[in-house]
């Protein structure tokens, strides 16, 4: 058993000389922390990246680890028209016009060369997915890594880490941030498992440790919606850089903003992929109703699940989406651990789910290809018995509000000065999801962190190395 989790605080001063100083420590060893320290080590930066876990994971690992990208050369080999400019417009439009501009428009611009820096300088290949669009998305532009998870994402850096000869402290959970002059950070100090202390003296300080997804309190204050969602993100979205940040000063913007799902497996705790219902997938709840259009995103899908009898639903698809399905390896692993239930008719799909039957038929014989639905969806065909059916909740994945940052991923105060020393990214800032959960673009959180690592990274390296 490890040691109590300790407040996040800040101690005054340096740390002792003699425990070593470092140009960049990176607070998180997901996505974004692993992601900026091989940035910082292209332009000639050592940088420490200290994890609390015993293995780099965190909510990177529980994602599909799909990555939104415009202009890549992935892209380009498959001939697929997208710019820049289109894929910030599509940022903006699911948001509502309220994700930070500064922030779209760096974001936007910087992923396509942080994915093709990855493949060239450290071995990572992409893989365009096609045959569907996620919601909001214009362009076919969501790249994988070819085992198709966040697992397989997070176990490819993980080797290029290593092959680039880059330190990463495992089971290192950072307690206090060391500061002086104010708001300087000059170290940190880690805690291990055994409930010892270090310090560790740096110049420049990443906050890459996600969000609150994972703090109750602050879910409550800020998430009064999601109060009782299950989580399906990682036990470090503690809240500590926010906590850290508002010690220091820092400004917070975008609070009310998150990615939920609306297709979390119960009990099995995973996540069914949101192209069954884009492609024609349906949710019916207990009463055996549709309750709503499935395709403006599963995010906002969250709430509406939540919102119906025993806040869960049914995932309902034919053997065409089944098939589809079975191409991703997290739904394979749903589906070995008991997720789907078939139904040979429509009767025995009411037994499944437990609803009226005749009221499940009026459903059913709604879904007509050609057919405008009262919520807005028009369907390209429907759906065929033998049916499937896969029980699922609303789920909160991850917060999509945290420190405030400028365009070079630099922590900013109330009145919008960058701090000396200190950069935030994925979830630990601010992303571009807007204010509420129906701004969450599909990949957004990936996005914030594979973006935002690049770009902290090439701000670090410009402050530590200027010419």
């Amino acid at each position: 058993m490890g040691a109590q989790a300790p407040t996040p605080g800040l101690l005054q001063g340096r740390p002792d000389p003699s425990a070593g100083c470092v140009p960049a420590v990176i607070v998180g060893g997901g996505a974004c922390g692993l992601v900026a320290a091989l940035m910082l080590h292209d332009a000639g930066v050592d940088a420490v990246v200290l994890e609390r876990d015993a293995l780099p994971a965190g909510s990177t690992a529980l994602s599909s680890g799909f990555i939104p990208a415009p202009g890549t050369r992935a892209q380009r080999a498959r001939g697929i028209q997208d710019s820049v400019g289109q894929f910030a417009q599509d940022i903006q439009a699911k948001a509502h016009g309220q994700a930070a501009p500064h922030l779209v428009q760096a974001y936007a611009g910087a992923i396509g060369p942080a994915l093709d820096a990855l493949a060239q300088r450290h071995g990572l290949a992409w893989e365009v997915l096609d045959g569907f669009l996620y919601p909001g998305h214009s362009a076919l532009r969501m790249h994988a890594v070819p085992e198709r998870t966040g697992a397989g994402l997070m176990g490819r850096l993980l080797r290029a880490v290593e092959a680039a000869g880059i330190t990463v402290m495992t089971q290192s959970r950072v307690t206090h941030l060391w500061v002086e002059s104010g708001t300087r950070i000059s170290g940190v100090r880690l805690q291990r498992p055994d409930g010892q202390h270090e310090d560790l003296g740096c110049e420049a300080l990443l906050l890459a440790c996600n969000g609150f997804g994972g703090n109750r309190e602050r879910v409550e204050q800020w998430l009064p919606e999601m109060r009782a969602a299950a989580f399906g993100g990682h036990a470090g979205n503690d809240g500590s850089a926010i906590a850290w940040g508002l010690q220091l000063g820092a400004a917070l913007a975008d609070l009310g903003a998150y990615q939920g799902h609306g297709s979390w497996a119960v009990p099995q705790g995973a996540l069914i992929s949101w192209a069954l219902m884009m492609e024609g997938g349906v949710q019916i709840n207990l009463r055996g109703e549709r309750f709503h259009d499935e395709t403006q995103g599963y995010s906002e899908a969250a709430v509406q699940v939540l919102a119906q009898p025993g806040a869960v639903a049914w995932n309902v698809i034919d053997a065409p989406l089944l098939e589809l399905a079975r191409s991703f390896p997290d739904f394979v692993e749903a589906e070995k651990a008991g997720a789907c239930r078939t139904a040979a008719d429509a009767a025995e799909l009411a037994r499944v789910i437990g609803c009226d039957p005749r009221v499940l038929q009026h459903t059913l014989d709604g879904i007509t290809a050609g057919r405008q639905g009262p919520d807005g969806r028009s369907f390209k065909r429907a759906l065929q018995a033998p049916y499937v059916a896969i029980k699922v909740t609303g789920a909160l994945f991850h917060t999509q509000g945290g420190l405030d940052i400028d365009a070079q991923c630099r922590v900013r105060d109330a009145q919008a000065r960058p701090l000396p020393n200190l950069w935030a990214a994925g979830g630990a800032a601010r992303g571009v999801s807007g204010t509420a959960v129906w701004g969450y673009l599909s990949g957004n959180g990936l996005l914030s962190a594979v973006a935002g690592a690049s770009l902290a990274a090439a701000s670090m390296a410009a402050q530590l190395n200027p010419r």
